[in-house]
């Protein structure tokens, strides 16, 4: 029997071999979720490299958030991460929602990042 866990980390990989499959050259969105903040980057998969990336304990939003566990945080992050990702050049991505549900704060900042300009 499996635990909580190890059942986390096999709904990743699939998730995440699904991405990487269907990518074709596209960058990578990859969204990390603690109980306490919210991270977010672009990764270019092909090079191994990271090209933009925001969170809730960034400097720039540290004063905004009350805290980093809300929607609105998400909200703030994918907004500030989708500005960034402009700034590199990138407009289309690939999301990638690890382990986690498409729901709450992960669809917050999915949907902060596409009203922001990033195409998903």
């Amino acid at each position: 029997m499996l635990n909580a866990k190890e059942l986390f980390e096999r709904r990743k990989e699939r998730t995440r071999f699904r991405v990487r499959k269907l990518a074709k050259g596209r960058p990578r969105l990859s969204v990390f979720r603690s109980s306490k903040q919210i991270y977010a980057q672009i990764i270019d998969d092909g090079a191994g490299v990271t090209l933009a990336a925001a969170s809730s304990v960034d400097k720039d939003l540290k004063g905004k958030l009350k805290t980093g566990a809300t929607v609105d945080a998400a909200v703030e992050v994918g907004k500030l991460l989708a500005e960034r990702a402009k700034k590199a050049g990138v407009e289309e991505v690939v999301f990638d929602r690890g382990g986690y549900k498409f729901h709450g704060r992960v669809k917050a900042l999915a949907d902060a990042a596409r009203e922001s300009g990033l195409t998903f």
